[in-house]
């Protein structure tokens, strides 16, 4: 279907309603969004929702911080059609606010526009509510010194735990939807877990499969209100999520504008929802990416030193995709960006023994992965669109490998690391420089209490 005829035919897409209750001590949500004829009604279950907090931030905060959930689904629903008009009945939105979700539908669904080949859309919002007498202010009670932690089953949510944990921190764990290698990760960490189950409405499914648009959504905002509400309800005044500088960089130039696979992750993304969240959520909760200052690669040397994870820590989406959520056996794939990334970053720090038993083999001896690399490494247009390190860090990465290969067995390298000892390392420079700089490199460009950021930093300094 094109999009001028899907526009015709839904020119809006309408945030009709929503309803939570306290049922069987779980706070169970749904939503309404109509497209003409189409009704949307995805659904939101928090487990063991704790009763005494939910009272004591009041009814008020738990609807607005609703209301925003509901928000944050529309992206999901809209790419559907891509209606030019988004209509707001379930609440209002000043013009500050306004501007805070076109912003995000701009660059957000950069991916999603690129791969339909569509122009970049941002719809128009009409609020029919009136406005408020009173603006609700946003939750200004003061909850216990506890982090909120979502947790994502891979090495980053992982060195976040540990390295807090290290620091003597208190926190709770947050797990959307968990499947069973999320939850034994969760096990392990030994911390308590905020269950969070969100259901997809199956029609949108079935729309997709009949020509409608489909693509990439930017899945860590819905994450991002999903945290702080959760930390308001679960007496938590931090959240502390494990996005790294590396997710900053873009993919692509499209139509003049930098797409970026990872936005919703990116500093300036974290900057914003954190001022729009003081503002219009909670006051006193902080949210920042406890990672930031550091690359990937910082991040694969820092948790290569809790080996109780390599046989259950898992980063390959194959086993996050919906037709597989059940299915207990899904481990890493081996051919994919994600997967490719993890192996060389993880490779120099915990040796060829170990990474090839985390992955079922060595992924370097794959020749179908050439490609893949040379588009990793910066030799094509187009950076893979996955949560992989900048083109820098990952050419540091396959030195690192190279080099640790060689002190294994420097006369059998595996076929990638030949070729990009042959073909690509002699156009990177002095790489043994390089890669030192990023090992000990340090991103102003963050938000972390003073406190955590001088932990982090400690922390980083004494495994160099």
């Amino acid at each position: 279907m094109s999009l001028e005829s899907l526009q015709k035919k839904y020119p809006e897409f309408v945030y009709e309603s929503f309803e939570w209750k306290i049922k069987g001590g779980d706070l169970a949500v749904v939503f309404c969004f109509k497209m003409n004829e189409i009704e949307f009604n995805p659904k939101i279950i928090i487990r063991e929702i704790d009763r005494a907090q939910i009272e004591k931030i009041g009814e008020a905060a738990i609807t607005n911080f609703v209301f925003h959930m509901g928000l944050a689904e529309i992206p999901s629903y809209w790419k559907a059609a891509c209606p030019p008009k988004i209509v707001i009945k379930a609440g209002y939105l000043n013009k500050a606010q306004i501007k805070f979700w076109n912003n995000l539908f701009l660059n957000g669904m950069g991916q999603f526009f690129y791969e339909n080949k569509l122009p970049f859309i941002v719809p128009d919002f009409e609020i029919k509510r009136e406005k408020p007498k009173i603006y609700p202010r946003p939750l200004e009670i003061k909850n216990k010194n506890k982090i909120l932690v979502p947790m994502g089953g891979g090495k980053d949510s992982l060195a976040t735990v540990e390295l807090l944990q290290k620091a003597r921190q208190k926190m709770m764990l947050f797990a959307l939807n968990p499947n069973e290698p999320l939850k034994k990760v969760c096990r392990i960490a030994n911390a308590p877990a905020i269950v969070v189950k969100r259901t997809i409405d199956p029609r949108l499914i079935a729309m997709a499969r009949k020509g409608f648009l489909n693509g990439h959504t930017p899945f860590s905002s819905l994450l991002a209100i999903h945290s702080v509400a959760l930390a308001a309800m679960f007496d938590c005044s931090k959240v502390a999520i494990s996005q790294e500088r590396s997710s900053s960089e873009g993919n692509v130039k499209y139509l003049g504008m930098e797409v970026n696979h990872q936005y919703s992750k990116s500093f300036d993304f974290e900057s914003k929802f954190q001022n729009y969240s003081k503002k219009y959520l909670a006051k006193n909760i902080d949210y920042f990416s406890f990672l930031r200052p550091l690359y990937e690669l910082q991040i694969a040397m820092l948790f290569s030193r809790y080996p109780k994870y390599f046989p259950k820590f898992i980063s390959c989406n194959k086993s996050f995709a919906i037709k597989n959520r059940q299915n207990k056996n899904i481990g890493w794939c081996g051919k994919c960006p994600k997967c490719l990334s993890v192996f060389a970053m993880l490779y120099p720090f915990a040796g060829k023994k170990e990474i090839v038993k985390i992955f079922g083999k060595d992924i370097f001896e794959d020749r179908n992965l050439l490609p893949l690399m040379a588009q990793m490494l910066g030799e094509s247009t187009c950076k893979p669109f996955e949560c992989v390190g900048t083109f820098a860090e990952t050419r540091a990465a396959f030195y690192l490998s190279l080099e640790t290969a060689k002190g294994e067995n420097e006369n059998n390298l595996p076929v990638l690391l030949r070729v990009f000892e042959k073909e690509f390392l002699p156009k990177y420079g002095n790489m043994e420089k390089q890669s030192k700089k990023i090992l000990s490199s340090w991103n102003k460009n963050h938000n972390l209490p003073k406190t955590l950021a001088n932990n982090l930093r400690s922390i980083l300094r004494s495994d160099l």
